[in-house]
Order: C-alpha cells, then sequence, then structure tokens
C-alpha cells in the first residue's frame, strides 16, 4: 500500500525495523526538550503529514520500551488517524511514572500501525442470538 507523506521533520520516514514489523516508529519533532513530570501529559509532534486511503487509519500505539521502562505511554492508546485527516501527526504522551521524563528532538516516542478497517451499518433488533457467555463480562471467563 503507498501512502502519501509530508515529511517536515529534520528525521527520516518511519519505516519497519524487520520484515515481520507491524508498527513503524514515530519520532519527536520539537524544537526544545519537553520534560513531563508524573501525571503529566503533552502532544508531541512528528513533523508528518499523511493521506491514507479510505478504509485505512493509522494507529498510534505505545512503544512498549517507553512503557515497561521509564512507564511512558500514549494516553489515547491507540490513538486514530482517519483518512479525511490531514494536519500534522501529533502523539498524546503521559508519564505514568514517579519520575520526569524528558522527551528529545528524535526520540522515538510511539510506533505507528497502518490498518484497514470496516464500517458498520446498524441493523435495529428486538433481540440477539444466545452464546454460552451470555451477558458475562469484564472478567466473567475466570482468571486462569
Amino acid at each position: 500500500m503507498h501512502i502519501k507523506v509530508i515529511n517536515r521533520s529534520s528525521h527520516p520516514l518511519p519505516h519497519y525495523e524487520t520484515n515481520a514489523s507491524a508498527g513503524m516508529d514515530l519520532r519527536a519533532n520539537i524544537s526544545e526538550s519537553v520534560t513531563l513530570q508524573p501525571l503529566e501529559r503533552a502532544i508531541i509532534k512528528t513533523g508528518l503529514f499523511i493521506e491514507l486511503p479510505v478504509g485505512v487509519e493509522a494507529q498510534v500505539r505505545p512503544r512498549s520500551g517507553l512503557a515497561a521502562k521509564k512507564g511512558i505511554t500514549v494516553l489515547n492508546a491507540p490513538g486514530t488517524v482517519d483518512a479525511d485527516y490531514r494536519g500534522e501527526v501529533g502523539v498524546i504522551l503521559v508519564n505514568l511514572s514517579n519520575e520526569p521524563f524528558t522527551v528529545e528532538n528524535g526520540e522515538r516516542i510511539a510506533q505507528l500501525v497502518i490498518a484497514k478497517h470496516e464500517r458498520a451499518e446498524w441493523s435495529q433488533v428486538e433481540g440477539l442470538s444466545e452464546t454460552s457467555r451470555g451477558e458475562g463480562g469484564f472478567g466473567s471467563t475466570g482468571v486462569k
């Protein structure tokens, strides 16, 4: 799939690190460092503007290393970039650790996953088919 992109950053375009990678790293495109205090959030710009085909979204997801090692994650994970959005791709980062975290220009801050999606049409009905799970949710299938 080919996606049109404008790169107004000084960083290379996102790319897949391996043949089996689902996501591409997004880099911070900031003129000065941004320090996130514990529980603070900020939108970090990437310098990327994309044109996705209809039926495709770009999902902005956390980087597992930042989340596990530093407590930094994407607040609205996964964030969605819709096919009709033409603004700069931004990443809402939040610091869930007890320590300040500084984002530097060019730092890999999130992953971008390109995904096809369906559009739903609702069919309003009076009842739904029965299943063995029924209305059970939020842990109803057990812990083991």
